[in-house]
């Protein structure tokens, strides 16, 4: 039993200083430069800049479908790609390219509202992107009127 412990605790011991690198020896000037451009480059960033950040949809009518394209520009000096968008109900739905979007180039972002609520509405669409905050905000909004035959909010029959 003595000589197995013994025996496994040699093999151990040969295997982990056997495997021992200096790793002085793997720094070239090659890996240094390599080095220092990823981490020049790590601090930039892509700038989503839109066109306009808010659109209203005006007087609608009640289950009535509307939808508005948002613009935006990467003013950043990296490709802009956004990894999700989503809306704070279910009654909007935001569309997007998952191709990055280069520096300066532009993109497209479409939001789908099915026109529920009544009276006044607003609803916001976060996107999450690789830009330096990570996440942008829009917003919609819209009056929805009743269909025909409802009443007005506020007015009795």
């Amino acid at each position: 039993m003595k000589n197995s412990i013994l025996a496994v605790a040699v093999i151990a011991l040969l295997a982990f200083t056997s495997c021992k690198q200096n790793a002085a020896d793997s720094v070239t000037q090659t890996n240094v430069t390599k080095a220092a451009d990823r981490d020049s480059k790590a601090s930039e960033f892509p700038v989503m800049s839109f066109d306009e950040k808010q659109f209203d949809f005006g007087a609608i009518t009640q289950g009535t479908a509307v939808e508005h394209i948002f613009t935006y520009t990467n003013t950043g000096n990296s490709n802009l790609v956004i990894v999700n968008a989503k809306s704070s109900c279910g009654c909007t739905v935001p569309t997007f390219t998952k191709d990055p979007v280069a520096p300066g180039e532009t993109g497209e972002l479409l939001v789908k509202f099915n026109g529920s609520g009544k009276n006044q509405v607003s609803k916001t669409v976060t996107i999450t992107a690789n830009t330096q905050a990570g996440k942008e905000t829009l917003l919609i909004k819209a009056f929805v009127n009743p269909k025909d035959g409802a009443p007005a909010v506020g007015l009795s029959k």
